[in-house]
């Protein structure tokens, strides 16, 4: 089965304020969740200029504590993987994210865009398309899907937060 998010957000900043922003977002005391971003590796194409990183995210474990019960869900932190391909010459950045604790049990994969908006130069879309499968937990496949489907679209909602918190911070008012 699985459960989806699909995101558009136009930030009213520009792409270098966006993608720079993005790039310090965590940690942060704006989520408690996310406690450390380590840059595992980072190189430069030299004959397209395109920034290639892949970063490891630690998360602490949110799923309900009646949940953890089950010996696979017990564990304090959860770690994802993102890689990203910034295109300052196109004004873009694409990202890639996957989980990579539980991976036996469950699929979490992200795929997102930073782009210049169509509407505005001085502004950036966001496009982001998540998935989370779960299988291999019997019964409580469904009820793990329902808390990933909440889960995700709350944390959508607080890290479009807190990306407008840190452009505010960083640049002012919003471009029109």
């Amino acid at each position: 089965m699985g459960v989806t998010v699909d995101v558009h957000q136009v930030f009213r900043y520009p792409f270098e304020q966006v993608v720079a922003s993005y790039l310090r977002k965590y940690p942060s005391p704006m989520e408690k969740h996310v406690t450390a971003i380590k840059t595992m590796e980072e190189k430069t194409d030299l004959s397209t200029g395109i920034i290639y990183r892949r970063r490891i995210a630690t998360c602490q474990n949110v799923i309900p504590g009646i949940l953890r019960k089950v010996s696979v869900l017990k564990v304090s932190d959860i770690y994802l993987e993102e890689e990203s391909w910034l295109n300052m010459q196109e004004r873009n950045m694409v990202m890639k994210s996957h989980c990579l604790t539980w991976t036996q049990y469950a699929s979490l994969s992200e795929e997102s865009v930073f782009r210049e908006s169509l509407e505005n130069p001085n502004w950036t879309e966001f496009i982001q398309k998540g998935r989370i499968s779960i299988t291999g937990a019997g019964l409580l496949n469904c009820v793990l899907e329902a808390f990933a489907q909440t889960f995700l679209n709350q944390g959508v909602k607080k890290g479009i937060r807190i990306m407008e918190a840190l452009l505010q911070e960083q640049c002012g008012c919003p471009f029109s």
